[in-house]
């Protein structure tokens, strides 16, 4: 497994080019899963589509466009070439939601069941990209884990009715979890609020995320939550207290560490405690932080994209709280006593 490319932390190039299209070279067709890294309400569509067949939203007020999605996706495969040039790259899977309907000014009294694909218009408000290096990977208690890059983009959270300015994105450098797809996410992997208002501003703070990220110290993370585990006692009690969590006094729960998963979520672990083949309890009730955590991670796939990668890196930060908690860590105590 290669892994000097990102310890030695390749300098930033001064000289920034816009791939214009895929493949880049080293890149190779994505094998299909089952299972998406995100489910929730969200599609899968292909690169091909957002280039060709979607409109790009623009600021209304001066008519500057916004980066679009397939531009979002473009500078991150081409910083992912530029550093990890000796491994193959993955074509990126695409989830995209809430799609945006339109028409052309042709269209504009013709009955929707009459419109032609040619009269009809669309984007989506939220995407979301994974792109996988399989040579970097690592195996975990028996669960292949692949080196991945990617990131959400929402114009929900765009002012799109004003003037251009600094638009946001959110940018990751994690691993998944090839046995259910589950995405592994920590805080210095995790860009939660990267903007720019161009190409090179994007790309910059991509390759500084790249570079700074230690996928030794992430890797280790991981690995030391197989050491730990709850019994079904503490694993109640956690589960208590999370559904605790949002009714506390507001300067009670400002005390204690932030919690993003909801009850929803929770719901969903406690049956999957019983009921998940790969990561629910032994036949004493035991279960380890690593298949805890990985019940976290599964559970936030229903998350909507624009909270996807904020729950799944608050998950890994839960579930490294709790494991410090087992050893007597004050912050996180509460959600154990």
């Amino acid at each position: 497994m290669e892994l000097q490319v990102i310890n030695n932390k390749p300098q930033l190039s001064e000289k920034i080019t816009l791939a214009n299209s895929l493949p880049f070279p080293g890149t190779r067709e994505r094998k299909e899963n089952n299972t998406p890294f995100i489910e929730a309400n969200t599609t899968n569509v292909s690169l091909s589509h957002l280039k060709e067949d979607c409109i790009i939203p623009v600021f209304a007020k001066d008519n500057e466009q916004t980066i679009a999605h397939q531009e979002f996706i473009d500078v991150a495969m081409e910083c992912v070439a530029s550093i990890f040039k000796n491994e193959v790259i993955e074509e990126p899977e695409v989830r995209v939601s809430h799609q945006i309907k339109g028409r052309t000014p042709d269209a504009i009294h013709i009955p929707v069941k009459e419109l032609l694909n040619h009269q009809k218009t669309v984007y989506y408000e939220r995407m979301a990209f994974l792109v996988r290096l399989p040579g970097i990977s690592r195996n975990i208690n028996g669960n292949e884990l692949s080196l991945s890059i990617g990131g959400v983009r929402a114009y929900n959270k765009e002012n799109l009715f004003s003037k251009k300015k600094m638009e946001s994105f959110k940018f990751f450098i994690g691993f998944q979890n090839m046995v259910c797809c589950n995405m592994c996410i920590s805080t210095d992997g995790f860009k939660g609020d990267a903007r720019a208002s161009s190409h090179q501003e994007l790309k910059k703070i991509m390759l500084e995320s790249i570079q700074t990220y230690s996928i030794e110290e992430h890797l280790k993370g991981m690995e030391n939550l197989v050491n730990e585990s709850l019994n079904e006692k503490q694993f109640a009690q956690l589960l208590g207290k999370v559904k605790l969590y949002n009714f506390l006094p507001k300067a009670e729960k400002s005390q204690l560490p932030e919690l993003l998963l909801n009850d929803n979520h929770f719901t969903t672990v406690a049956k999957d405690y019983y009921q998940d083949k790969s990561f629910c309890k032994d036949a004493s009730g035991n279960i380890s932080l690593w298949n805890a955590y990985n019940l976290l991670t599964a559970a936030n796939k229903s998350s909507y994209i624009d909270t996807f990668l904020d729950r799944g890196e608050n998950a890994y930060a839960f579930a490294q709280g709790i494991s410090k908690a087992i050893n007597g860590d004050s912050q996180y105590r509460w959600f154990l006593s």
